[in-house]
């Protein structure tokens, strides 16, 4: 498999994520049971992801499911790089909620 070291990456950069989702989500349903945070999903569907949710947890297993077919098929550059930007964008997301709730 020729991206052996970057699916590694991206799979340790999963975890980090996970762990801050589990964060994220508490907090999420901190401000949920306080009357805000009345939102359909977390992320907009133009972005790719299939999951459609208002916690950050779906969207992390949903990466993990698509990097563990990814670790057993044959990987295109393309699949790739869709999942290195989605979880670009995840990271982000959540490092954002983080400063900010």
């Amino acid at each position: 498999m020729p991206y052996t070291k970057v699916l590694g990456q991206l799979k340790e950069n999963l975890q980090l994520a996970y762990r801050q989702a589990i964060d994220a989500d508490a907090k999420l349903n901190a401000l949920q049971q306080a009357g805000h945070g009345k939102f359909k999903n977390v992320f907009a569907d133009s972005l790719g992801f299939l999951t459609q949710s208002n916690r950050f947890l779906p969207y992390v297993k949903e990466l993990a499911a698509e990097l563990d077919e990814m670790q057993s098929d044959d990987t295109g550059p393309e699949e790739l790089e869709l999942m290195v930007k989605r979880l670009g964008i995840l990271l982000q997301t959540l490092q954002a909620f983080k400063k900010r709730a």
